[in-house]
């Protein structure tokens, strides 16, 4: 007798444990459901956490327009990744968010994921954007944005993993500041080639760099623009999202008051406050522009390091529910399968419609 397909018992998430709320300042811890605590079902078909369900499906609904002589440019509904080196288990995902698929529109996240060289020698980028809201070629710029940033750190990709593992901190900010600066700059070249605005043709860019050396634990983050970088450690989530400088002087981050330095120890200006006219000598001054932000950490075993874009940072802050699911999705666990990494970050959260990408590192 041949075969039969048996569909396996639905898989079922645990019960809420108390709440769970994020830090009010990063590197704080946020108690959850921790490693050895066995596992309580869930049912299935729990596809949101909170209060209520959202406003739209939970399955895409339109598809955005496509032109016959530009299907180049079409991007799929959701993209899924993976990858193991070293130490460390890749998961990355990049999907459609609610309102998007309710309209029609194409995502405007991008991913891209990229290996550079061979053996313990190789570098692996992570790199997210988002394009600007309510703009027609929102989903074009983040594409570029991640393939220029890509491009640029593959050319370099050699003398970044020795910094790496050498521990140059310095030498890696400064580095990846100005390949970030020169691929962004490109988006404003781009945007002047097609008449458009600075504003209109821009992208948030959110990059994670891991050696493929088993022996090097340092992880590296840099970028421009909101979204979250997470870490969960013991049971405990931590917003570890770095500080910047504003053109007020002011360190600012996710969560937490100014500082007057930053976390490297350089002192800020103070801002007094006075407006000073432009001077009719001097050529106007460049539009304002986010803030770079880099971030060098040592890993341990256990860890689980989660870099995504806004569409899945801001529910993570403002909703206890999902932080506490994703603890007892992934504490304590191992790496899950792509497909089981997706249903987890698909969960949804009325009020948050936006594109979700989302890459997450778990260390061995």
């Amino acid at each position: 007798m041949p075969p039969t397909y048996r569909a396996p018992a639905p898989w079922a998430p645990a019960a809420p444990s108390g709440p769970v709320s994020f830090p009010s300042a990063p590197g704080a811890s946020v108690q959850g459901r921790g490693a050895g605590v066995p596992e309580v079902a869930e049912k299935a078909e729990a596809a949101y956490v909170g209060d209520g369900p959202p406003t739209y499906e939970p399955e895409p609904t339109g598809l955005p327009a496509a032109d016959p002589d530009d299907l180049g440019s079409l991007v799929a509904d959701t993209v899924l990744d993976g990858a193991r080196y070293g130490t460390s288990t890749l998961r990355a995902v990049s999907l459609r968010g609610d309102s998007a698929r309710y309209r029609g529109e194409p995502r405007r996240d991008a991913l891209l994921t990229a290996r550079f060289g061979s053996g313990e020698d190789a570098l692996v980028l992570v790199a997210m954007a988002t394009g600007a809201r309510a703009t027609a070629g929102a989903h074009r710029a983040a594409a570029d944005a991640c393939a220029w940033i890509g491009r640029a750190v593959g050319r370099s990709h050699a003398r970044l993993a020795q910094d790496i593992r050498a521990a140059r901190r310095g030498d890696l900010k400064s580095g990846l500041h100005r390949l970030t600066d020169r691929s962004l700059g490109r988006l404003r070249a781009r945007a002047a080639d097609l008449g458009l605005e600075p504003e209109e043709y821009t992208a948030s860019l959110r990059c994670l760099l891991l050696p493929a050396d088993p022996r090097c634990r340092t992880r590296v983050f840099f970028g421009v623009g909101s979204g979250g970088l997470f870490r969960l450690r013991g049971g405990a989530w931590e917003d570890i999202e770095p500080r910047v400088a504003t053109a007020t002087g002011a360190a600012v981050v996710g969560f937490g008051s100014p500082t007057a330095r930053t976390p490297e120890g350089d002192r800020l200006t103070v801002d007094l406050g006075i407006t000073t006219p432009p001077s009719p000598y001097e050529p106007a001054p460049a539009p304002p522009r986010d803030p770079f932000r880099f971030r060098a950490s040592v890993a341990r075993p256990g860890d689980t390091l989660l870099l995504c874009t806004g569409g899945l940072a801001e529910p993570l802050r403002g909703e206890p529910e999902l932080a506490r699911h994703l603890t007892r999705r992934w504490a304590g666990s191992g790496p899950p399968g792509l497909a089981a990494f997706l249903a987890d970050t698909q969960v949804r959260v009325k009020g948050y419609a936006d594109d979700r990408t989302a890459a997450a590192v778990w260390e061995a």
